[in-house]
């Protein structure tokens, strides 16, 4: 197994689980046109951990990238959400958040590494 991927798989794997017992960090991000705020919180979790695991079944791994790169890329408003309205996330710097927008691409691009 490639420390690396086992590194990246467990990231999602983290954050998902993150998602479904803290769901209050992920409720506050998200945009108010995206409808079902907590359901969302909660599939995009389920997902997380379902592709982050999947990634490391050999059988399964494609699988498990592409959908990580769908994962990121429905998330994505959330961060621009996120950089545009900084002020109401003053917990995090407002660099933070806008450099955080190409980190997103980077992401898909390790996890298309694995497709």
């Amino acid at each position: 197994m490639d420390l690396i991927k086992l590194l990246f798989a467990l990231i999602f794997v983290f954050t998902g689980i993150l998602h479904l017992v803290r769901p209050e960090i992920f409720l506050k991000i998200m945009p108010p046109w995206i409808p079902w705020h907590k359901a969302m919180v909660f599939i995009s979790g389920l997902l997380e951990i379902l592709f982050g695991c999947m990634l490391l079944i050999p059988s399964v791994s494609k699988i498990g990238a592409w959908g990580l790169i769908v994962v990121l890329i429905g998330v994505f408003p959330a961060n621009i959400h996120m950089a545009v309205y900084s002020e109401k996330f003053s917990f995090v710097p407002a660099w933070i958040l806008w450099a955080r927008l190409p980190l997103q691409f980077v992401l898909i691009a390790w996890a298309y590494l694995y497709t």
